[in-house]
């Protein structure tokens, strides 16, 4: 039924309109859908992909909102549970362009996404999907930890993404989640993150080393976010780097989310390295361009008139999330070898078997 199916983190971000300033000192705020995995649901369905969300709300309205705005999103919400006693997460931010996006989550000790377990998941569907997607945070705590293993179980066919999305504020110690990383990366054949999330996963920042690192670990395509450098990609293979776009940033948290709708879209069309990397990059610039995450998520007839139109520079923070200024090239450069399809989707490298920036 689904080209692609992601789990975990859902919420309501509630973002100020009035930039540079500080939370204490903002009056409006908008309302927005939010939860890495759940926009990148959205992002999928801009391309014109059929994605679902496995996650968990509370009972409560913002709940509803939560489930009515996944909807309108053209994202199946069949795999939406409604978990009574905790209230539906909250993440807060502020706005300093071009940046400078700290945010404030409002998840409780035990936010309902995190208390999905095996027995509410629909396993022939996960086993059955083109593209399963999943994130580090869902592996923080039980019984959400074990659901995932149960998913990633089953996964014996497709692409499963594994993205390295680490939140401090959200684990223990760094240690434990480079634990869970390396317990989960043998069951991934895509591996995601920018360099703080790799380092945390495979211990080296250098995203060439950090790239080999996570191949070693027993993905087949590592994608790695280097800030100013632009995006760093390595298979068996090849390997392709990808310099930052400029553009005048807004609101950069959504940028890693759209960057992850659209390598779902390259990885399920059966892109190039190159094409694919490009094309994420473009997408994460749009959304770093406008305020919200989900609602701001392009087509891809938008990504593809921003390549058209494009100036690359070395000048972002991050891949899709690229500020002012720099020395614009007339052509982004080439890939280090002659590109080719990536690897077709297979099972795990084990037996059962990355916002963001």
């Amino acid at each position: 039924m689904y080209d692609l199916i992601t789990i975990g983190r859902c919420g309501v971000d509630v973002y100020p309109l009035q930039t540079g300033v500080g939370l204490a000192d903002v009056e409006t705020f908008g309302k927005f859908l939010g939860g890495s995995p759940t926009n990148v649901a959205v992002a999928a369905a801009r391309h014109g992909l059929r994605p679902a969300v496995i996650t968990g709300v509370g009972a409560d309205p913002f709940g509803d909102y939560v489930r009515r705005a996944i909807r309108g999103f053209g994202v199946d919400d069949a795999f939406v549970h409604t978990i009574e006693g905790p209230p539906t997460p909250v993440t807060f931010c502020e706005i300093f362009p071009p940046d400078h996006f700290p945010i404030y989550f409002y998840r409780g000790e035990h936010p309902p996404d995190l208390q999905l377990s095996p027995s509410m998941l629909d396993l022939e569907a996960i086993a059955a999907t083109g593209l399963f997607w999943f994130s580090l945070t869902g592996l923080s705590q039980e019984p959400s930890a074990a659901a995932h293993a149960a998913a990633l179980a089953v996964r014996s066919s497709g692409w499963t993404v594994f993205d390295l999305d680490y939140r401090a504020a959200l684990w223990e110690s760094p240690e434990a989640a480079h634990e869970a990383a390396r317990r989960a990366l043998p069951r991934a054949n895509v591996a995601v993150g920018n360099l703080e999330e790799v380092e945390v996963a495979v211990g080296v920042r250098d995203p060439e080393a950090a790239a080999q690192a996570l191949l070693d670990a027993g993905v087949r395509v590592a994608i790695v976010k280097m800030g100013p450098e632009g995006v760093f990609a390595r298979t068996s293979e090849e390997s392709a780097l990808v310099e930052p776009m400029e553009v005048k940033v807004v609101n950069g948290i959504g940028a890693g989310d759209a960057f992850g709708g659209a390598i779902c879209l390259g990885l399920l069309r059966g892109w190039p390295l190159e094409r694919t990397l490009r094309f994420a990059n473009a997408a994460g610039a749009f959304v770093a361009a406008r305020l919200a995450c989900a609602d701001a998520m392009p087509t891809t007839a938008e990504v593809d008139d921003l390549l058209n139109g494009a100036r690359f520079g070395a000048t972002s923070r991050c891949p899709g999330r690229p500020t002012m200024g720099g020395s614009p090239t007339s052509a982004p450069p080439a890939p280090r070898r002659s590109p080719r399809p990536l690897p077709a989707g297979s099972g795990a490298a084990c037996p059962a078997r990355v916002s963001g920036c």
